[in-house]
């Protein structure tokens, strides 16, 4: 799956990264809690978050992913689109919920990062 799909599929707007839509998706993961993230996610997985500060770009960065989905429709502040142009992390901003959001992409074939079982 490529970001252009996410896009389509979510119906969602480009806040920065029109030009990078045909970064392949190769996992996605769905959290408020970036630490989460830091600790589940692998290098080109698809960030969809309800968060709209700066650690979410850092961390996006730091872990290689390929873009950040913002949920619930939540429009990060100027400074933190200009930080993702900076990076060169795409930004995507949906109406959807995370939960719903997460559930059309899963439908569409993209699954998720690979966690351990609870025990």
């Amino acid at each position: 799956m490529r970001l252009r799909d996410v896009q389509r599929i979510l119906r969602a707007e480009v806040l920065w990264g029109e030009d990078l839509l045909d970064r392949e998706v190769v996992a996605g993961f769905g959290c408020d809690l970036i630490s989460d993230s830091l600790f589940f996610a692998t290098p080109g997985t698809l960030l969809l978050t309800g968060l709209t500060h700066p650690q979410v770009v850092r961390a996006a960065e730091l872990m290689e992913f390929c873009g950040v989905v913002f949920v619930r429709g939540k429009r990060p502040a100027d400074s933190v689109i200009d930080l993702a142009r900076d990076r060169a992390i795409p930004l995507l901003l949906t109406g959807y919920l995370l939960f719903d959001s997460c559930g059309l992409l899963y439908e569409a074939g993209l699954r998720g990062c690979r966690a351990q079982a609870p025990r």
